[in-house]
């Protein structure tokens, strides 16, 4: 195909500080932009929603969505600022106090609609009404809606989700009703209706179920961890063992609750996580050495991806790995069924990671901190693993964009160069960062013109040249141009 198109692997908050610098570098080559998320977060207000209706983890696709809604520069298009308000807003973290002021919203009392024209908050009420009517039907006994601090946002999605049978639609739905940009997609990694969990192995045998068991672990419950000491780097072996007299137990408890979930399911999949710290966890026992989908007793799946995902990768000129958690955000995206073979198609030509300004739980264990060469090893397994093949490095990652100072992953250029990985230093800005361990963040202008001098300056869809002389290179912000 002869166009230009740019898809991004990301999560939720940690990428949404970069939609600008996506959204310029694709604006100034004239391309598409793509952003594939995954659906697998168990954690926050979506846990509740799975928890009473399944289905897929919505909160990053939601948090992508309200990032793209455009800004008024003017300031005078009032309702486009209070749709994103609205759908960008959180219920009060007292259940009692969250279910009076659902109540205001469904009824159009509450103060978000002021500035709402009667046709868009009519059909944004039909939505809501439906997903309230659902509450109310499935309320039992045993099991209760908490809306505690829940996202707005995700309560629509799920409503429009309901109503229409599909996921892909209710993407649309909220697309249209705030104005994101038709060049822009927002695709989930898989299109389902139903929930899919992933499960980490770690190099001392330990397996952790859940995602929020795996990236911050929280109240109600602590994380999984299923010990298996026989399997000691072997983490393609990794299972969890049958459960113990305790886990039968809590699964008996479970299963005398009401909700979305199938009897003997994990208690970890079926549990509230709506409180949460992404901060100040402890770290991991033991590194993560793979990640893999699991149904709802634990045992290993292996789902397709989202056809729109691959369709957008066989349109792509450049393929980003963007900041974020790297095992919850990136990697369930990468595993996917004939995601692998899509990246390494010899079509996408830039395949490039940028790096986090940070470690996290995710990336730092009691044994051992993640360098760049960890984050492109764990990139490269992930698609070799959705391929079923081994492939090359560069079938993957071509060039790594880093930071350089205090609490910022250590770059092996040497052996990244001999992988025939680029790397291209660039500055930022120093902050009080993950665990108060210090870190950097990106700045926004340099990283444009970093990304912009890998994809080089003529138009992607005709340039068949290289630039091969990135590595020396070091991008400080400067003003661009027109």
């Amino acid at each position: 195909m002869n166009r230009c198109h740019i898809v991004v692997f990301s999560g939720g908050s940690a990428a949404n500080n970069l939609v600008d610098v996506f959204g310029k570098v694709a604006q100034d080559k004239e391309c598409s932009l793509s952003y594939v998320i995954p659906i697998s977060d168990n954690g926050g207000s979506s846990s509740e929603l799975i928890r009473v209706f399944g289905g897929p983890g919505i909160g990053d696709v939601r948090s992508r969505l309200v990032r793209l809604i455009p800004e008024d520069p003017t300031g005078k298009d009032l309702e486009k600022s209070a749709i994103k308000a609205l759908f960008n807003h959180r219920l009060s973290s007292s259940p009692s106090q969250a279910r009076v002021e659902w109540l205001d919203i469904v009824e159009a009392r509450h103060a978000l609609w002021q500035d709402i024209s009667s046709s868009k908050r009519e059909l944004i009420r039909s939505f809501f009404n439906t997903i309230n009517l659902e509450i109310v039907k499935r309320a039992r006994p045993s099991s209760v809606f908490n809306f505690q601090s829940a996202s707005v946002g995700n309560l629509f999605l799920t409503g429009a989700r309901l109503f229409t049978g599909s996921f892909e639609s209710s993407i649309y739905l909220l697309s249209a009703i705030t104005g994101v940009p038709a060049n822009v997609n927002v695709i989930p990694a898989i299109n389902s209706n139903f929930s899919h969990h992933i499960s980490a192995g770690l190099l001392d045998g330990t397996v952790i179920a859940g995602q929020n068991a795996i990236s911050h672990p929280s109240a109600p419950s602590a994380p999984a961890l299923v010990p298996n000491s026989g399997l000691l780097g072997k983490a393609s072996e990794i299972t969890p063992e049958s459960p113990t007299s305790q886990e039968r137990k809590e699964i008996s408890l479970h299963d005398l609750v009401e909700d979305a979930n199938l009897p003997g399911s994990l208690p970890t999949l079926r549990k509230q996580y709506i409180n949460y710290a992404k901060t100040h966890t402890a770290d991991l026992p033991s590194r993560i050495s793979r990640i893999w989908y699991i149904n709802p007793y634990g045992q290993e799946i292996r789902p397709a991806a989202n056809p729109a995902v691959i369709s957008s990768l066989s349109d792509a000129s450049c393929i980003i790995y963007s900041i974020g958690s790297l095992y919850t955000s990136i990697i369930p995206c990468l595993i996917l069924r004939d995601v692998g073979a899509a990246i390494a198609a010899r079509s996408v030509r830039f395949k490039i990671l940028i790096l986090n300004g940070s470690l996290d739980r995710e990336t730092r264990s009691a044994s051992m901190e993640f360098g760049a060469r960890d984050f492109v090893q764990a990139i490269k397994d992930a698609c070799d693993s959705s391929r079923g093949t081994v492939g090359e490095y560069r079938d993957y990652v071509t060039h790594v964009i880093h930071l350089h100072g205090e609490g910022t992953p250590r770059v092996e250029r040497e052996e990244l160069a001999g992988w025939g990985v680029e790397c291209v230093r660039i500055y930022g800005r120093k902050i009080n960062g993950v665990d108060g361990e210090g870190g950097m963040v990106y700045d926004g202008i340099a990283l444009v013109q970093a990304l912009e001098a890998i994809l080089g300056k003529r138009d992607l869809r005709g340039d068949k040249s290289r630039r091969n002389t990135l590595e020396a290179n070091v991008y400080s912000p400067r003003k661009l141009g027109p």
